[in-house]
């Protein structure tokens, strides 16, 4: 059976009239006689929506129990009984409640479709998967529902159902879209004039390329090549040369005269893979179309200007751009050089633009010729003149020979010579042997005229043929060198690349590999310092080896061995020996990778930037989130009291006024409590937290961090003789005392202990040091896996804590306090259900530390730590 159809109405937001045109589609199928059937529509309670689906039918939807509540599903069996011609299907991004026969509602439509049933259906634009992270960016809105690009693109048709953002805010403000009780937040949130703009715009674009594509299969399948103008599509020629920025700028320019249309860079690489190009100019020319909007693409081919016009007219181009050529004589433009001018001639519609650069005319560096070595050359002419020779005194030996086993002979003789010096030693040795066979072979002997016309014509013949085979076997030489050149640049990048990432610095990695693979002393990245002049005074960004001990002042002073240039303010300078031609493009294509790693390393600075001003943000939301509720909540309590007391009409009794002080002391004590943890955490995320480290004890810090919690709610169990760790003992006070409260406020109730441990026995180290421990232990609800991380960031609280018990700093201010030690704050669950908060600090290398009364507890004897706050039988050291 055929796949049916597939219709989509695509708005750009809610409310723009998607579904209204769908039933108003299925009224006019109606009315030309088929048979259509509402299978699922939402008229989202619009009274002119719910008008429309007055006279179709309708399939009743399936009610699905979820959760205690009950869900509208279409019912995918009853439309598949019911068979319509067509189907109405709104919401095509939908998700259906789990136990559906489908997870999503476009997979019931495609099942629709294989059945033969036609469908028309809706989607809004922030609903397509590809455009969510835009949406968000715009809206501030993530998207739940989503639905694949690809799928959508499937459609048969796709209608856009647009209406002007203005119109839709009068529709949202006259209450034809929610219930009025809803307008105000969604005007002032979602529904903002330049949401709606820039949704409408997003629509619109990606139903354009929708279009294109449709236009492309079009001229496809009908073998169209002529270009059809319908949107403005500039393709650049680029060569790898340096006038590629010039032909850049001039298509932007030219772009910019129209409204709207593509850039489309191409760089025609050959085949063979040899040409002048120069990696570093592409790589800047690559940045630049990327930077105004356009597009850089790379296609091989043998002949330039075929494969150019070939790219544009796949793209529908509509003007190519293209410079003049940089051959400065006809034999250059004969060698193949007039890309251009062959453009201009073939590109039928299609506008060419010749652009005049300062290159243009002035000649192409072309690669050295003399592939073959200057060894094997001059061996080549020696042979060129001897070999001859003594082939001529062989043939003299036979006294029956005829012209044609001379020309043979002396053939085989050239084609040696081809095969050890190339090319020119081949003609000489060619010429030279045709002057032997002529004087010695051929009648008249003895002297170089030639009496018969076939003598001559196997002469000329057999010199064609000994230049041919010295041409290819020439080329064939360059080829092999060319190809062992660039498999060695390959690896060599390679190796390149490799140091640099197992380098920390992967630019510094980069210039400690440039001295081994160009065998210098030293090289230096200098970066220009005023950025509206280039060539003016220079800074150090880099170095490895031997460089200049002075660091250039101006441009002049810039001065090494060999300079290459990374972009318009950054220079790589290399002291030791001046490179060769043959290790320039070497260069250039290091000092385009070097260049990258640059760049990346900017972009990681500004990302660590970036998240550290998001952090800043987020934490400074946070505190005067806290200002304006979780501080104002014990202000109120204190304030409240204190009216009370200061109102002279009213007796309290002696229990009401203690009351009321106990309040205001509590409060007071809650808000010390909240500015104390805002101000440290202040100092945290600012890294203004400045250690004090000295040897200290457990025992000295355990008494007074446990003041803020009830009494008798902690036990401490101690051993003795433990010994002293580095750390400050006004922060691992706080560290103890935030632990504790929290365990008293999340565990009410429980059992919570105080153990500790650390002697000699200790296994754990921290930074290669021994280490102790202190457990505070829970028995209460504890903290699922998932929970634990975020257990420790600044204002998280637990679910069923109210926002009034604090603002959710204590442990974010303890674990940042330890570390500021050198210590650590880790969480493990507690066997039997509860949270062990476990704080580890190294052990002191310091004296031990003498009790205040000059009393050290002998071995076996407990001691107790007495304090008003807390029981003496909750705080006890047993040996």
């Amino acid at each position: 059976m055929a796949r049916a159809t597939l219709r989509i109405f695509l708005g750009a937001a809610p409310g723009v009239g998607k579904t209204y045109a769908m039933l108003e589609e299925a009224h006019r199928l109606v009315g030309r006689g088929e048979d259509v059937a509402v299978a699922f529509a939402m008229d989202h309670g619009r009274s002119d929506t719910r008008a429309l689906t007055q006279g179709l039918e309708s399939i009743p939807s399936r009610t699905i129990q979820y959760r205690g509540t009950a869900f509208e599903e279409m019912d995918l069996e009853a439309v598949l009984a019911r068979r319509p011609h067509t189907a109405v299907v709104d919401e095509y991004a939908h998700t259906n409640i789990p136990g559906s026969r489908n997870e999503k509602r476009w997979q019931d439509i495609e099942e629709l479709l294989e059945a033969g049933i036609n469908v028309l259906s809706t989607v809004n634009v922030q609903h397509l998967a590809s455009l969510g992270d835009v949406v968000l960016a715009i809206t501030e809105v993530r998207q739940a529902e989503t639905v694949p690009d690809d799928v959508v693109r499937r459609a048969d048709q796709i209608h856009l159902v647009d209406i002007s953002p203005e119109l839709l805010r009068q529709r949202l403000g006259d209450g034809k879209i929610y219930a009025a009780d809803k307008v105000d937040a969604a005007l002032s949130n979602y529904f903002r004039l330049g949401n709606l703009t820039a949704l409408r715009e997003l629509a619109l674009l990606w139903l354009a390329d929708r279009v294109d594509e449709g236009l492309a299969k079009y001229r496809a399948e009908n073998n169209i090549d002529a270009s059809w103008p319908a949107r403005e599509r500039i393709v650049i020629g680029l060569t790898g040369g340096p006038e590629g920025e010039v032909l850049i700028r001039r298509a932007a320019r030219i772009l910019k005269r129209v409204n709207g249309g593509d850039l489309l860079a191409v760089h025609v690489r050959a085949a063979d893979g040899v040409s002048a190009e120069s990696p570093q100019d592409l790589e800047s020319q690559r940045h630049l179309i990327r930077d105004l909007g356009g597009s850089y693409h790379t296609v091989a081919g043998e002949d330039p200007a075929q494969a150019l016009l070939e790219f544009a007219r796949s793209v529908n181009a509509t003007q190519i751009v293209v410079g003049v050529s940089r051959h400065r004589s006809l034999a250059g433009r004969l060698m193949g050089s007039g890309v251009g001018n062959r453009v201009v001639r073939e590109s039928g519609d299609i506008d060419v633009h010749m652009v005049s650069h300062p290159l243009g005319g002035q000649g192409v560096d072309r690669p050295h010729r003399g592939e073959l070595g200057k060894a094997r050359v001059v061996v080549g002419f020696g042979l060129a003149v001897v070999l001859p020779t003594l082939l001529q005194f062989v043939l003299a030996a036979s006294p029956s020979h005829n012209i044609a086993t001379a020309v043979l002979v002396q053939l085989t003789g050239s084609v040696a010579v081809a095969l050890v010096g190339g090319l020119w030693p081949a003609l000489l040795g060619a010429v030279w042997s045709s002057l032997l066979v002529n004087y010695f072979s051929t009648p008249p002997i003895g002297n170089l005229t030639i009496s018969d016309p076939q003598n001559l014509l196997a002469l000329l013949v057999f010199v064609g043929v000994s230049a041919a085979v010295a041409a290819v076997v020439d080329i064939s030489a360059r080829r092999s060198k060319e190809a062992r050149r660039a498999r060695a640049e390959a690896a060599t990048m390679a190796d390149l690349t490799r140091g640099a990432t197992d380098a920390e610095d992967t630019v510094q990695g980069l210039l400690a590999q440039a001295l081994d693979v160009f065998q210098m002393r030293g090289a230096a990245l200098f970066t220009a310092d005023d950025r509206s002049d280039p060539e003016g005074g220079w800074s150090l960004l880099a170095k490895a080896g031997e460089t200049a001990a002075v660091i250039p002042e101006s441009h002049e002073q810039l001065v090494g061995d060999t300079t290459e240039r990374i972009d318009d303010r950054t220079r790589l300078v290399l002291y030791g020996r001046t490179l060769p031609a043959s290790d320039r493009r070497l260069l250039g294509a290091f000092g385009t990778h070097l260049a990258a790693q640059l760049e990346r390393r900017q972009l990681a600075a500004s990302r660590r930037e970036v998240m550290r001003l998001a952090e800043s943000n987020i934490m400074r939301t946070s505190i005067l989130r806290a200002v304006s509720h979780d501080l104002r909540t014990p202000l109120a309590g204190i304030k409240l009291a204190v009216g009370g007391l200061k109102q002279h009409d009213v007796e309290y009794t002696p229990e009401e006024e203690q009351d009321l002080l106990t309040t205001i002391d509590e409060c007071s004590d809650r808000l010390d409590v909240l500015v104390g943890n805002l101000l440290d955490m202040s100092r945290i995320t600012s890294d203004s937290v400045n250690a004090l480290i000295k040897p200290v004890r457990w025992s000295e810090v355990i008494p007074p961090a446990l003041r803020g919690v009830p009494a008798g709610s902690v036990r401490v169990d101690l051993p003795a003789n433990l010994p002293a760790i580095d750390a400050d003992a006004g922060m691992l006070e706080r560290v103890i005392a935030n632990i504790a409260e929290n365990a008293v406020k999340y565990a009410p109730g429980s059992d919570t202990v105080i153990v500790a441990s650390g002697g000699g026995l200790s296994t754990t180290t921290l930074a290669g040091r021994p280490s102790g421990e202190l457990r505070i232990i829970d028995h209460g609800q504890g903290v699922p896996a998932d929970g634990v991380v975020r257990m420790f960031q600044p204002f998280q609280r637990l679910d069923d804590v109210p926002a009034s018990t604090g603002v959710g700093l204590g442990l974010a201010v303890a674990k940042g306090f330890a570390e500021a030690m050198g210590g650590t704050l880790t969480a493990e669950a507690t066997p039997g259900g509860g949270l062990t908060m476990v704080i580890r600090m190294p052990l002191s290398t310091g004296a031990p530390l003498e009790r205040a009364s000059g009393e050290v507890p002998m071995e076996g004897q407990s001691v107790l730590l007495h304090h008003p706050h807390v029981p003496p039988a909750d705080i006890r050291r047993t040996v």
